[in-house]
């Protein structure tokens, strides 16, 4: 059997939805510690494989039974998750903290609290063959972050971009994104601004292996970039990454 043990840590999923992941512990996790965030101690960049932060499976469900569910996910693929009595179930927080707020940590449900309709994230051991899922955790979300969800996957590629920097040719910079496993390229010019965490950087300080987030617009066919925060995890070699929460 094809499988691989997943984690829910600070990811987000298929979408970039690292906020939402932030809020959601990993398997073994105490839920009071959760939502430390990227950067933040277990922050491995926003998806397990790059970017996330964690690996897991989410999506709508369509059938609930009593020992799993069936879920569509984003990408319109269909995956039942198992669960049992082990299997910690969590109803992500309504509303984020205010600024400088204690940050409310993911409420325990049970099963039967999700129901047809819900969006829900999954981790545990992953059978791709079988497009199923050993559950170690479920987490309903909440829906005015699956609305953002929605809305960050409207704007990818227009407003927005992020991935790991594969090539870098004069102002003219190539990402593998993890949001939809493809290829993208934006162009920075004169009003372009680069930072690490707080700190300015220029284009030069960006290698290969860089995790970055970008912000833009679409002009004339070309992905302008009016800014470029560089994140971590960077390639084996490169220089020691920089740690930091993505920009809000």
């Amino acid at each position: 059997m094809h499988s691989r043990l997943v984690g829910l840590a600070s990811l987000a999923l298929l979408l970039g939805v690292f906020a939402i992941a932030q809020d959601a512990p990993s398997p073994g996790q105490d839920p009071a510690g959760a939502g430390q965030g990227m950067g933040q101690g277990r922050g491995r960049g926003w998806g397990g494989a790059g970017f996330m932060g964690g690996r897991g499976i989410g999506g709508t469900v369509t059938e609930v039974a009593a020992d799993h569910y069936t879920i569509k996910t984003l990408t319109g693929e269909t995956y039942t998750i198992h669960y049992s009595a082990n299997t910690r179930v969590l109803k992500q927080p309504e509303q984020r903290p205010a600024a400088g707020g204690e940050r409310v940590p993911p409420q325990q449900i049970k099963p039967t609290d999700i129901h047809v309709g819900d969006v829900v994230m999954a981790a545990g051991e992953i059978d791709q063959a079988a497009k199923s899922v050993g559950a170690m955790s479920v987490v309903k979300l909440d829906p005015e972050r699956v609305k953002e969800m929605q809305e960050m996957q409207a704007n990818f590629g227009k407003t927005w971009l992020m991935g790991r920097v594969t090539a870098v040719n004069d102002t003219k910079v190539t990402l593998q994104s993890p949001v939809d496993n493809a290829e993208h390229t934006f162009v920075a010019d004169e009003n372009t601004s680069f930072r690490r965490r707080r700190d300015p950087v220029t284009l030069a300080d960006i290698p290969v292996g860089a995790n970055v987030r970008v912000e833009g617009a679409v002009k004339e066919g070309v992905f302008v970039a009016s800014s470029v925060n560089v994140m971590g995890p960077q390639a084996a070699g490169g220089p020691a990454p920089h740690e930091g929460p993505p920009p809000q």
